[in-house]
């Protein structure tokens, strides 16, 4: 696996601790997600959520969210990790007052409406490795993209 770059942004809170050594982190400043790879942060970026921001951000601060939404769109690959489980939403199982119904009609109008996936890992440990891998895979077939450009190309 090539060494990959990440770029975590600089309000990010808690950020992850990647442990796979091949990961190298530098604090920046994203234009949208909270972590990135250097080089292509104009193009990939994956928004973390706990469940309580999650909640908090798609009821209490849509209108903000949805601007960084529409951003994230436009990205060639761009997502959303939440740090819990879906039937922690149906269940309610938040401090927030918000119906289920509710937050659930947002995450669906974040797949449907703007197209970015949302993926729940159930914890954080489980969402650190998601990114990660996420974060690679993408390196992966930018890289294999290059080579190919440079091949056809020379």
């Amino acid at each position: 696996m090539n060494r990959v770059t990440v770029v975590v942004d600089t309000r990010e809170q808690e950020p992850y601790t990647f442990e796979s050594g091949c990961t190298e982190v530098v604090r920046r400043a994203l234009p949208a997600g909270d972590y990135s790879i250097e080089g292509h942060e104009d193009s990939v970026a994956v928004e973390r959520k706990t469940l309580e921001d999650f909640v908090s951000t798609v009821i209490r601060s849509r209108k903000r969210f949805t601007r960084e939404l529409r951003r994230l769109c436009e990205y060639d690959a761009a997502c959303v990790v939440v740090e819990a489980d879906l039937r922690d939403i149906l269940g309610g199982r938040y401090r927030s007052g918000a119906h289920p119904n509710a937050v659930l009609g947002a995450l669906l109008s974040i797949v449907v409406d703007f197209g970015i996936p949302v993926f729940f890992c159930s914890d954080r440990q489980a969402a650190c490795r998601f990114v990660e891998e996420f974060l690679h895979r993408y390196h992966r077939k930018v890289s294999r993209r290059c080579e190919q450009d440079q091949t056809t190309n020379p």
